[in-house]
């Protein structure tokens, strides 16, 4: 299992271009550049976004307590479906 050489890659670079074709591949670049772009974009706004927006509190949890002592609560497991 050696390496590979330049002539098996040139061949492998042929059998691309013969499969695909030099405008598709041209277009699989070009979105593949954009891609890469829009993520370093991405990237950039995102940790200046972060910085600047307030952490949300956690949601409160309901108690036992709570849960008796209002009359329009339901509880979900003990309703059943007749």
């Amino acid at each position: 299992m050696g390496s590979f050489s330049i002539w098996h890659w040139l061949i492998v670079l042929l059998v691309v271009v013969l499969i695909f074709g030099t405008k598709k591949l041209k277009n699989i670049g070009a979105d593949l550049g954009g891609a890469v772009k829009g993520f370093k974009d991405g990237m950039k706004s995102g940790g200046e976004a972060a910085d600047a927006a307030a952490p949300v509190p956690p949601a409160q949890q309901v108690t036992q307590q709570q849960r008796t002592a209002d009359p329009n609560t339901v509880d979900v497991e003990a309703k059943t479906k007749s």
